[in-house]
């Protein structure tokens, strides 16, 4: 018997630099458990970063280390997964190209990201034809693997529906032809095609929404995020001025955790007897804010400590990891050529293919 092959996931984050809490708890936690399960593509999207952060890329190759420092201090294994850049594999770009020529405007533009960030980020110009059009490029990200599943919040599917809708359009306008043997004997091909690109499906992964210092979400742009890079003095300090529930104002005042962004952070880091003492404590006054919050520390350190030891073996030696970066982004580009052969093939692009035996010079021309 054959063992089933393994479904693909592909997913990605920005290069932004280093990752949060937010980013583990929110996408790189699932992603270390995924790749036991799934054959796994995680990219580092530095093209997606141009499309906010163009002006200025200075920094751009420093924060896509950064970010596989920081996969691979979460528990990402080279061996379980493929861990690549986005600008090493060429051809993401010529198929976001493809597909642009044929996804309609206003698909693009009732994307509801595309609104809320235009509104949401005003420092920044994003009056751009980039902009509007990465959608497309994500939709090549995920189909040029032929991804099976991406893994994403509530957020993001429609992302994803939209990458289904482009791949159902292309399929439909062009197919992959093949000639099988004609089963009947009589030498004669038979035709037949299939389409070119999967559709695929939404994994939604749980992703609890993770409060920063200022009861906001956590987010680099606030300047209220927990780094996994932060050492144990720095998660204390940060977690000191956090906010608190409001209605607590001094210390003999009873507490309500669930509407405090600290309870928060203990239902998702803390062990059940921790958050039972923290529940009962702070509804009863008989804890303090200063004591509820040195617990919810306790335990983040605990989880970061031993990725700050796996990072450290890295940032000793970095060439190991930006060879791991290398590798991946080879063996992404062994799978994404395979695929645009198909593409060009389905779209008449393939010209090298036969041509002595296919091609028919315009009359009065000369061979």
């Amino acid at each position: 018997m054959t063992t089933p092959a393994k479904k693909r996931v592909l997913s990605g984050m920005r290069s932004t630099g280093k990752l949060h809490l937010g980013n583990y708890v929110g996408a790189l936690e699932n992603w270390v458990r995924m790749q036991d399960e799934y054959d796994c593509f995680f990219f580092i999207a530095d093209w997606h970063a141009l499309t906010t952060d163009y002006a200025d890329t200075s920094r751009l190759k420093e924060n896509s280390v950064e970010v596989l420092l920081d996969w691979l201090a979460a528990g990402l294994d080279p061996a379980k997964c493929v861990m690549f850049i986005q600008s090493h594999v060429p051809a993401h770009a010529e198929l976001h190209l493809l597909l642009s020529m044929i996804t309609p405007l206003g698909w693009l533009e009732r994307v509801p990201t595309y609104k809320e960030q235009k509104e949401n980020i005003k420092e920044k110009d994003l009056g751009t034809y980039g902009f509007l059009g990465y959608p497309v490029l994500q939709s090549a990200d995920i189909l040029i693997y032929k991804a099976d599943v991406v893994p994403v919040g509530e957020d993001q599917v429609a992302h994803v529906e939209l990458t289904r809708e482009i791949a159902r359009r292309f399929n439909g306008f062009y197919r992959r032809v093949e000639r099988p043997p004609n089963p009947m004997g009589t030498g004669l091909p038979m035709s037949g095609a299939r389409a070119v690109f999967p559709e695929p499906q939404s994994l939604l992964t749980p992703a609890p929404r993770l409060p920063g210092t200022d009861g906001r979400k956590m987010s680099k742009s606030y300047g209220n995020a927990v780094l996994l890079t932060d050492p144990e003095p720095v998660v204390r300090q940060k977690l000191k001025t956090m906010v608190t529930d409001p209605a607590r104002v001094r210390r003999t005042d009873p507490g309500n955790p669930d509407i405090c962004p600290v309870g928060d952070l203990h239902k998702i880091f803390s062990d059940k007897e921790t958050i039972a003492k923290v529940d009962t404590g702070c509804r009863s006054a008989g804890i303090g804010c200063i004591e509820c919050k040195s617990w919810v520390a306790d335990a983040i350190v605990k989880i970061l400590n031993p990725m700050q030891e796996r990072r450290r073996q890295y940032e000793d030696n970095p060439r190991l990891a930006w060879d791991i970066l290398e590798a991946g982004s080879a063996r992404a580009r062994d799978v994404a050529g395979a695929t645009m052969d198909e593409v060009r093939k389905s779209m008449g692009l393939d010209y090298s293919s036969n041509l002595s035996s296919n091609y028919e010079p315009a009359k009065g021309s000369t061979k």
